[in-house]
């Protein structure tokens, strides 16, 4: 599905339409120079005028400028009200589980980042909170595992690795209708190409790291959400547990998504690209990215996303998959993605061998699954690459 262009944002994320967002939003020239660069306040504490009287700066843990015009440029972007930051995608998801779901429960999508499934189901079971995995594209699976001591949805979507595509909007009044906050994992979309606040989601999150960063020199993440409440409560259980980004990382992210919507551009042509080039290559058995019609919700996508992004996963045979892996040139062997560099693993052996293998295979994925992360270089080298690598002689 083309890009709409010009996009229109959500109601409370400021003046401007997104691609001016990325530029503007949560910015202005510094005060005291002018710089229109939002300075990197690199400081652990803050002069107060006096006791009890200071400039709304009192504790770097507690406020920080930089951060701050991070948060609430993303938050723009998400159409959101507030944006809180953290130190990792991971960080970001631990704060909200603690925040909502103490002693409650949680239902997650299967087919998330291993990291993720990780944390749900070796180390949150030690804080007392439960954590039921399901295959999210059945809604009716989702609305009976639902309890009486439910407190969260998490879906990731698209997956990591499998590119499964939930139905935000209608997991959403699912959620809604049970009292049951909904958040959306929406990194590997962005919100160039997906929004979670304007499908009924009450959080959206990202790994910074990723695609809002886009340059591999940041880890970070972010929770956008419109209630005050509950970003009330988030910044409570931040401030107090402590998992926030410095100063030097919130730079970072501020000027990586000052050029998102160029990027992004990119990312969704060469995603499309490579996709349609596995998709058509004798080795490969099976090409996992929604933007194809091929996609068993090719449809669903089309509707809720503007764009498919730069990542993708084909099955191949064990051997192929570890020839080529080993073969590329441009497309580096690396476990993250969303850089403006093209990547390549193997999640069976990398992002997703904490996975138990039984769990891996019912999902599908095998040894021969490669994932790639694919870049804003020039496409055809990307393709040449491929076919090299994919050559057995």
């Amino acid at each position: 599905m083309s890009d709409p262009s010009p996009r229109e944002p959500g109601s409370n994320s400021g003046a401007g339409r997104f691609d001016t967002l990325c530029v503007h939003a949560g910015q202005s020239p510094e005060p005291v120079t002018g710089a229109i660069t939002t300075p990197i306040f690199q400081t652990s504490t803050y002069v107060q005028d006096g006791i009890g009287r200071h400039r709304g700066y009192e504790y770097a843990r507690l406020q920080n400028p930089t951060r701050e015009a991070s948060e609430a440029n993303i938050a723009a972007l998400e159409g959101g009200r507030h944006g809180i930051a953290f130190s990792s995608g991971l960080a970001a998801i631990e704060c909200l589980a603690k925040a909502v779901a103490g002693g409650g429960h949680i239902i997650s999508e299967e087919n998330t980042y291993g990291g993720t499934t990780r944390m749900f189901t070796q180390v949150l079971a030690r804080l007392g909170i439960d954590v039921t995995l399901v295959d999210t594209r059945d809604l009716a699976a989702v609305e009976s595992a639902i309890r009486p001591q439910t407190r969260l949805i998490h879906l990731e979507t698209p997956s990591n690795p499998l590119m499964r595509i939930a139905d935000i909007e209608a997991i959403a009044g699912v959620a809604r209708a049970r009292g049951v906050l909904l958040c959306v994992d929406s990194t590997f979309a962005s919100p160039s190409n997906q929004r979670p606040l304007a499908l009924g989601a009450d959080v959206a999150m990202h790994s910074t790291t990723k695609y809002l960063s886009g340059h591999s020199d940041v880890l970070g993440g972010i929770l956008i959400v419109n209630d005050d409440s509950l970003a009330e409560e988030l910044h409570f259980v931040r401030k107090s547990t402590g998992p926030l980004p410095g100063p030097m990382d919130s730079w970072l992210t501020l000027r990586g998504t000052r050029t998102l919507h160029l990027r992004m551009e990119r990312h969704n042509r060469n995603g499309m690209l490579i996709a349609e080039f596995l998709q058509s290559h004798p080795a490969v058995r099976a090409v996992h990215y929604p933007g194809l019609p091929a996609h068993p919700r090719h449809d669903l996508a089309r509707l809720q996303m503007t764009g498919f992004s730069g990542m993708l996963s084909a099955e191949l045979s064990q051997a192929d998959a570890r020839r080529m892996v080993e073969r590329t040139r441009l497309f580096r062997l690396a476990e993250s993605l969303g850089g403006v560099e093209s990547m390549i693993s193997i999640p069976s052996v990398m992002t997703h061998a904490s996975v138990p293998e039984e769990a891996r295979l019912r999902m599908g994925i095998t040894n021969g699954l490669v994932r790639f992360s694919v870049g804003i270089e020039d496409g055809r080298d990307l393709v040449e690459d491929l076919e090299q690598a994919l050559r057995t002689s």
